[in-house]
């Protein structure tokens, strides 16, 4: 995921001290040590700390460096990383990312240890992201996804509860609208993760695979029925039709000046926005839920945003970096993850979701977790999102006027173009 993922509302910076940003520098073979390039906020200190203690007493004379990484130029870093002699043992990548590593052979093949990691314990909507072409390449580490935060006091004021159907939640905004003076839900007009959640729950996807060729699916009927009640939804909101959830930023920017029932977001950004709020002197007063499915029986689909944990394919000691991969992806340890991130952050398996607190995002979020899914599986998915992305113009494009079949086909030429190239 290209953005930091404190998830857990409140919860700190957790890697600050842990180490300083630095090169991939492995020690000479057989030396025992290992270089892990972990993301700006992924990994709390008190969980670092006790993994490392316990792994090197049961590997005599191993010793486990963590190396902050940032964002921001981090493909760039990491694609020049896997091309050298001795490139970090272990890595954090985006899921959304792997597939494009995996295919320039810098990964090393998982598919053998399988049963060692406990793939088959996986949370079923993270595993399509660490595999290529039927090869494990990588074990899933943490998720997150959006869900709707809502001010209590304008949805009380309306007689509003939180909805579990779309029907609901479109009867809701309308009595906001008519009972109270505030703005009923505020959605930019480009937040695609989110509309990418409603045409999988209409049973499409952004691309889909044509032979062995890719090509974009936005000029589907699905598509166009999704982007009909994103339409629906954005038509409550003042929000840019031609900008995203970050300019300006719902969080910090919008939310904090008041008059905003309910916004869709992560759960950093409900943090920041609480935070926000009580520098400007008022206090939030947040409740969560998960975003409405078309039916009361589940939740809607939403985008899983996260990390998986890679060995590189050059590292000097890869055997001894499985065994640190192993051991920090079990469900052990992402237990002892979880409860470190105060449920926050999704781990990789059912089994070590901790309990979230009633009322919490993270209690919103893992009840739409059930119904995660990612962005197509393929190298060139990356090229896609690069800017303009063309799934955000056909959304503005759609929201100003275009008919959805028109601008549709318009991007899937785009799609079609990025998608395959290698």
């Amino acid at each position: 995921m290209k953005r930091k993922l404190i998830a857990a509302v409140g919860v700190a910076a957790m890697m600050a001290g842990v180490a300083a940003c630095g090169s991939g520098d492995s020690g000479a073979e057989g030396d025992k040590s290992l270089t892990i390039w972990a993301m700006d906020g992924s990994a709390p200190e008190p969980w670092v700390k006790e993994l490392n203690k316990a792994f090197e007493a049961e590997h005599e004379g191993a010793k486990v460096e963590i190396k902050v990484q940032q964002w921001n130029g981090i493909q760039e870093k990491i694609t020049t990383a896997l091309s050298e002699d001795a490139p970090p043992d272990v890595l954090e990548l985006g899921n959304t990312q792997t597939a494009g590593y995996a295919v320039t052979g810098g990964l090393a093949d998982l598919t053998d240890l399988k049963g060692e990691l406990g793939y088959d314990k996986w949370n079923k909507g993270m595993v399509p992201s660490t595999e290529l072409d039927g090869k494990l390449y990588s074990a899933p580490w943490y998720a997150a996804n959006r869900v709707v935060v809502y001010d209590k006091k304008a949805f009380k004021d309306a007689g509003v509860q939180p909805p579990k159907t779309r029907d609901e939640w479109l009867d809701g905004l309308r009595k906001i609208k008519d009972k109270t003076d505030s703005q009923p839900i505020y959605l930019p007009g480009q937040s695609w993760y989110v509309f990418a959640g409603l045409l999988w729950d209409e049973g499409g996807d952004l691309a889909a695979e044509d032979g062995d060729k890719w090509k974009g699916t936005l000029a589907s009927p699905e598509a166009q029925k999704a982007m009909d009640f994103y339409k629906e939804l954005q038509s409550f909101s003042t929000a840019p039709k031609d900008a995203d959830e970050a300019t300006p930023q719902q969080s910090t920017d919008v939310v904090p000046k008041g008059k905003v029932a309910s916004w869709i977001g992560l759960g950093w950004e409900a943090g920041g926005a609480i935070d926000a709020m009580k520098k400007a002197g008022s206090e939030a007063d947040f409740g969560y839920f998960p975003i409405p499915g078309k039916t009361a029986d589940k939740p809607g689909k939403v985008f899983f945003g996260g990390s998986n944990l890679a060995v590189s394919e050059r590292s000097p000691d890869k055997e001894l970096a499985q065994e640190w991969l192993k051991m920090a992806t079990s469900e052990k340890w992402m237990k002892k993850y979880a409860e470190a991130t105060e449920g926050g952050l999704l781990p990789n398996s059912p089994g070590a979701q901790v309990d979230p607190a009633a009322g919490s995002f993270a209690e919103a979020m893992v009840k739409s977790s059930e119904v995660g899914a990612l962005t197509p599986i393929t190298p060139g998915w990356a090229n896609v999102e690069t800017e303009p992305n063309p799934i955000k113009e056909y959304m503005t494009k759609v929201l100003k006027g275009t008919s959805p079949a028109q601008a549709g086909k318009d991007a899937d030429k785009v799609i079609d173009e990025r998608i395959n190239k290698s």
